[in-house]
């Protein structure tokens, strides 16, 4: 009898069930959803900066070991970056269709640089138009990715530096090209803000614009943003890789240019992203506490069966 008795109750609480789930918050207005992500995103640029120093100074042990890796690869640049040129480059030969959708002209955007630049904008045009919330945080935070490589790596690392970049190539009797040199420490040769993404010719270079890469500090900021944001490695770190590489040669730098490159993109995409996330969970506890009334409640009703009665219990989740 208890067993017809309980499947009876569990038959009438399936239409309850149903009701519950037809209970949730009906989606916002994609205007509404597209401003609350741009508002988080303005909003959490000073915390972006914040976590960048903070993942610097939280722990020097680190950040020194990370400081003398990347002088040593400094001092052992002649082997390495002669390396590069005789047996890495001639061996990575491909490239990618040119696209430039948008006619910008700008250095950054176009060339293979679109590969990245226009997928970001789709991704944000996508998930507009299906007001999908998550897509629209992702995109906002590799925009901000790329623009803080190029402020951070371009515009301030590279004045700062003025590093001079390698003779093409360098294990050969060639003579030295205009701003090139076989000199694996020659910096400070400083000069005015070079506010275009510059590539180097055979001949010859702009002043001091090698170090750090801009391109693999783009390339692996938005890298980290995509990877941390979906939990996946392999897709974005193999476009990034596959991007860059189909570059090699004009990319034209010293090896520990490159790797300081990647190593400040990793900090700048993670950074953006735990500064993304503090920044929307206090709006979201800000909003609750205004506004009780938009507290969100899981409800549930759950069917109890004991000797002595038939019942439910209903549970609500804060």
């Amino acid at each position: 009898m208890k067993n017809y008795i309980l499947l009876l109750v569990l038959i009438m609480s399936l239409p309850i069930f149903a009701q519950v789930d037809s209970l949730e918050i009906k989606k916002e207005n994609r205007f509404n959803i597209a401003g609350s992500v741009i508002k988080n995103s303005v909003l959490s640029v000073p915390g972006d900066f914040s976590e960048m120093g903070h993942t610097i100074t939280s722990d020097w042990k680190r950040t020194a070991v990370y400081a003398g890796g990347i002088l040593g690869l400094i001092a052992t640049d002649k082997i390495t970056t002669g390396f590069l040129h005789d047996h890495i480059e001639p061996s990575v030969d491909y490239s990618l269709p040119k696209i430039d959708v948008l006619k910008t002209n700008v250095g950054w955007i176009d060339g293979n640089n679109a590969y990245i630049i226009y997928p970001i904008l789709g991704l944000y045009a996508g998930s507009f138009a299906i007001n999908n919330q998550k897509g629209q945080v992702v995109a906002l935070n590799a925009a901000k990715a790329v623009t803080y490589s190029y402020l951070i790596s371009h515009l301030v690392l590279k004045t700062v530096f003025a590093r001079n970049r390698p003779h093409r190539r360098l294990n050969d009797n060639l003579p030295v090209g205009e701003n090139r040199t076989r000199n694996n420490w020659d910096f400070g040769n400083y000069h005015p803000v070079n506010f275009q993404p510059s590539k180097g010719t055979h001949e010859g270079a702009s002043v001091g614009s090698s170090f750090p890469s801009f391109h693999a500090t783009f390339y692996f900021s938005v890298a980290k943003v995509f990877q941390m944001e979906y939990n996946n490695y392999w897709i974005p770190y193999t476009v990034a890789t596959g991007v860059f590489l189909a570059d090699i040669k004009g990319h034209d730098h010293w090896v520990s240019d490159l790797l300081a490159g990647g190593l400040i993109g990793t900090i700048i995409g993670k950074s953006i992203i735990k500064s993304s996330r503090r920044q929307m969970d206090k709006n979201n506890n800000f909003t609750n506490n205004l506004n009780p009334r938009k507290f969100k409640m899981t409800k549930q009703f759950v069917p109890q069966i004991s000797p002595s009665m038939v019942g439910f219990h209903f549970l609500g989740k804060f």
